[in-house]
C-alpha cells in the first residue's frame, strides 16, 4: 500500500521533535512492505540542519514553503492508499489537512497524526471553527503519540470516528549505549528546546536544583536556551544532531526528562527522549505525570520526581552503581516492550483492518 504523509521533516530534527518518532514508525512500516513517500517544507532552517540524508525506506520530497508548492505536492494524495496529515507542519497546516481531505481518493484511509494532542485539543475547545475539528467528519482515524485514555475521550466526544495512541518507542539502531563523551560530561543533562510551555518546568526541575547543588555539573542541550539565565555550574551545548544523542545520554551521571506544561498536564505522554535514554541505558530522572508506570517502573528503571527539590535528593544520594542498575534495567524493558517494531506491528494492523473493512462494504 501506498502512504503520502504531510509531516514536519523527516530529514532533520531542528526544531522538531517529531522527526525521531517518524523515522522509526516508518522506517519499520516500510520492512512492512509499505511504499511511503513523506512531504515536507523546505522551512525553519531544517534543511540546513539535516540529521540524515534520504533514507532508502522512504522516498523525500522537500517542496518550498509556498502556497503554490503546496498545492502541487498536494495532487500526489490521490495516488496514495493511505494519506497522512501530521500537526505542527508550521506551514499551511490548515490547507494541508483541507487538501488531504478534498483530494484523497475514494477508497484511500485518510488519517490525521497528532503529535501534540494535549494543545490541539486545547486549541479544539476554544475555536470551535478550528480546522481539525471541521475535518474530524471527513477523517476515518487520529492516531497520537500520547494521551491515552484523556485523549481518546476527548477525540471521541468531538466526533473523531476513531482514536488509537500510537507511544513514542526506541529504535535500537539508532539509539544503544555508547562509549563516553567528554563534550558532555555532567552529573546532570537535560535536552529540550526552549520552549513557552516548558520553560517554567525546566527552572524548576533543572535550574533550581543546579542552584541548589553548586558542587555538580549540569548540562543543557537544544535550541533557545543561549540568552536564558542559568547559573554558573550549567554549561549550554546548543542543538545536539541525533547522532551526538547517545553520547549525550551515556555521558552524564544521569539524564533529565521534563514534559511540557500540556503533557504533563494530560498524562500518559513519554517523550521521544524517554526512549532515547532509556535505549542508551541512561539513568533517567523524569517529572512526575500520569501512566508513567505504563511505560516504566519508578524506583527500578526511572526515577520520579516531583519539583526541583526531589531532582536534587535524588542527585544528591545517587552512587554511580545505581545509576547503572536503573539505566540496564530501563533499557532491558524498553528492548522488551517499547521498540518502533512492536509501535511499527500495530499501526500496521489498524490499517490493514481498516483495509479490510473497505473490502468487506465494497
Amino acid at each position: 500500500m501506498k502512504i503520502a504523509f504531510y509531516g514536519s521533516s523527516l530529514l532533520s530534527s531542528y526544531w522538531n521533535g517529531a522527526a525521531t518518532y517518524y523515522r522509526g514508525i516508518l522506517r519499520d512500516l516500510a520492512g512492512r512492505g509499505y511504499d511511503i513517500t513523506f512531504y515536507e517544507p523546505d522551512a525553519f532552517d531544517r534543511q540546513q540542519h539535516r540529521d540524515i540524508d534520504p533514507p532508502e525506506w522512504a522516498r523525500v520530497v522537500v517542496y518550498p514553503a509556498t502556497e503554490a508548492s503546496m498545492r502541487e505536492v498536494l495532487t500526489d494524495a490521490a495516488r496514495a492508499d493511505i494519506v497522512v496529515k501530521a500537526n505542527g507542519v508550521g506551514v499551511f497546516d490548515k490547507e494541508l489537512l483541507e487538501g488531504v481531505v478534498a483530494r484523497a481518493a475514494p477508497h484511500a484511509l485518510k488519517i490525521f497524526w497528532d503529535v501534540d494532542a494535549a494543545a490541539t485539543l486545547d486549541e479544539m475547545r476554544a475555536d470551535a471553527g478550528h480546522p481539525v475539528l471541521a475535518a474530524l467528519p471527513d477523517i476515518d482515524m487520529v492516531l497520537t503519540y500520547g494521551g491515552g485514555p484523556p485523549v481518546i475521550d476527548a477525540y471521541r466526544g468531538f466526533g473523531a470516528a476513531e482514536c488509537v495512541p500510537v507511544y513514542n518507542a526506541l529504535d535500537p539502531t539508532t539509539h544503544f549505549p555508547v562509549a563516553p563523551d567528554a563534550r558532555f560530561d555532567a552529573d546532570l543533562a537535560f535536552l529540550g528546546n526552549r520552549l513557552p510551555d516548558r520553560e517554567a518546568r525546566v527552572e524548576e526541575f533543572f535550574l533550581r536544583p543546579a542552584a541548589a547543588l553548586p558542587d555538580r555539573s549540569f548540562l543543557i542541550g537544544g535550541n533557545g536556551w543561549e540568552t536564558k539565565d542559568m547559573p554558573g555550574n550549567v554549561r549550554h551545548r546548543g542543538h545536539v544532531y541525533t547522532a551526538e544523542h547517545n553520547a549525550f545520554n551515556c555521558t552524564p551521571k544521569a539524564v533529565l526528562n521534563v514534559a511540557r506544561d500540556s503533557m504533563a498536564h494530560i498524562g500518559f505522554s513519554p517523550a521521544t527522549r524517554v526512549f532515547e535514554a532509556a535505549g542508551a541505558a541512561a539513568c533517567l530522572i523524569t517529572d512526575a505525570w500520569e501512566g508513567i508506570e505504563q511505560f516504566l517502573i519508578p524506583d527500578e528503571e526511572v526515577l520520579v520526581a516531583r519539583d526541583g527539590q526531589d531532582v536534587a535528593e535524588l542527585m544528591a544520594a545517587l552512587t554511580p552503581e545505581r545509576a547503572k542498575a536503573i539505566g540496564d534495567a530501563a533499557l532491558a524493558r524498553v528492548l522488551a516492550e517499547h521498540t518502533y517494531s512492536l509501535r511499527g506491528a500495530q499501526v500496521d494492523a489498524l490499517f490493514r483492518a481498516h483495509a479490510e473493512r473497505v473490502a468487506e462494504a465494497a
